[in-house]
């Protein structure tokens, strides 16, 4: 007797799933999703949303750049609570009151500005940046520390977008931000972090004098190639006095911290 035909059919591309985490090839049930990838699809459904909304963890952030010899400052964005920010995305490109006025304080105590400041920001994923942002902040400041680069107190703004790092660097009268801001939870990387760069941050500041430095975690970029980036755009930045659309990315990275291997090319 003839077996039954099994009920999910493969799809023909299966093999290249080794290459990539984004949902392809994964076969089919009738006109349906086989079980297991409709579950999975879920789970990570569950996980982005999950992102989104997870409050950002800002006392070890704190503590662990405080005990690395850095002075951290808290802030907020005008943004009151999480729904108002996913509302508003206007209210999280700026500070609130309290904050800016605490911001101003630490500015007056420098007689000058500083040649880079330092943005830490939930954005939509709060994971990426706990994730994520320590160990690219002990990275960049080494290179940047042996430098001589003034690097200004780091600052934790809760509830923030990427434009809330134009008016701290202008406060501060920063030569350039760097903000570390939570991306987009995709589907298959809720804890993705990014790395927006502009040269003379001002309120207004346009996207497209900003370089961004995207897919940093564990699964995508290392910390080590993220910070080799922003290393070389820094520099850039300080010797030609822009970023954006530019200054394009001309590093070269070297074989130990290079990405892994293109099966497009290889």
């Amino acid at each position: 007797m003839d077996r039954p035909k099994p009920p999910t059919v493969a799809n023909p591309w299966q093999t290249l799933r080794q290459f990539t985490p984004a949902r392809i090839a994964l076969g089919r049930a009738g006109t349906s999703l086989p079980t297991d990838p409709h579950l999975e699809f879920q789970l990570a459904h569950a996980r982005a949303r999950d992102a989104v909304h997870h409050p950002l963890a800002i006392e070890p952030l704190r503590t662990a750049l405080e005990q690395r010899g850095r002075e951290v400052i808290a802030l907020r964005s005008a943004a009151g609570d999480r729904l108002i920010y996913l509302q508003r995305p206007d209210q999280g490109r700026r500070l609130d009151r309290d904050s800016r006025r605490l911001l101003e304080e630490r500015a007056s105590r420098s007689k000058e500005g500083f040649d880079a400041a330092f943005v830490v920001a939930d954005g939509l994923s709060a994971l990426a940046v706990e994730e994520n942002a320590v160990p690219v902040l002990d990275l960049v400041f080494a290179r940047l520390d042996r430098e001589g680069w003034r690097i200004a107190p780091v600052m934790i703004v809760e509830q923030g977008r990427v434009a809330v790092g134009d008016e701290v660097g202008q406060v501060l009268r920063a030569g350039m931000v760097a903000i570390l801001i939570g991306e987009r939870p995709g589907l298959s990387a809720p804890d993705s972090m990014g790395i927006y760069l502009t040269y003379n941050p001002a309120v207004g500041t346009p996207d497209a004098r900003r370089n961004c430095i995207s897919n940093i975690r564990r699964e995508g970029m290392s910390c080590e190639l993220a910070v080799h980036k922003l290393h070389y755009l820094m520099s850039e930045a300080r010797r030609r006095k822009l970023t954006g659309v530019d200054l394009k990315d001309e590093s070269e990275a070297p074989r130990a911290i290079a990405a892994g291997r293109n099966f497009l090319i290889d």
